[in-house]
């Protein structure tokens, strides 16, 4: 029986569009639940939770002793400070507040202490477009413009 999926795409001028023989993934090394294709081109279901299912847990932040652990994000951490106070507050070291630039802030808005003095200079945009190809593109704004704003298709209406 012939194998029911595809593994190789080759166009007709003998250019591999895809080819996924040579492919490692597995089960145990894809998010759970998030569908991939194997070496075969066979779908699978990946299995992976981090080495460890945080869907049952029922500890909160609030109540993690100091020097204990438990999961947050299927990854394990060490809670250093005992009980949250609930402040919802997050500070940051001076070394690390020295780093924030005024200049990259909006006029006027805090961030952490720092007000910013960005004035909304004039930024100027540029919309182009791409011809689809095989070969990889890097499509950069032209000189006098500082970013892209679109770069649609061309098969767009």
């Amino acid at each position: 029986m012939a194998n029911e999926y595809n593994n190789k795409i080759v166009l007709g001028d003998g250019t591999v569009l895809i080819d996924l023989s040579g492919d490692t993934a597995d089960p145990a090394h894809v998010l759970s639940g998030y569908t991939f294709h194997d070496k075969s081109g066979a779908p699978v279901t990946g299995t992976n939770t981090f080495d460890a299912d945080t869907s049952e847990d029922t500890a909160a932040v609030a109540e993690i002793l100091v020097g204990k652990t438990a999961h947050a994000r299927g990854a394990l951490h060490t809670i250093p400070q005992g009980f949250h106070d609930g402040s919802g507050k997050v500070g940051i070291s001076a070394g690390e507040k020295s780093k924030i630039i005024p200049g990259n802030i909006k006029a006027g808005v805090a961030l952490l202490g720092v007000t910013g003095t960005y004035g909304g200079e004039s930024i100027n945009a540029q919309a182009k477009s791409a011809t689809p190809s095989f070969t990889q593109q890097t499509i950069q704004p032209d000189a006098g413009y500082d970013y892209l704003s679109a770069v649609p298709s061309p098969l767009s209406p």
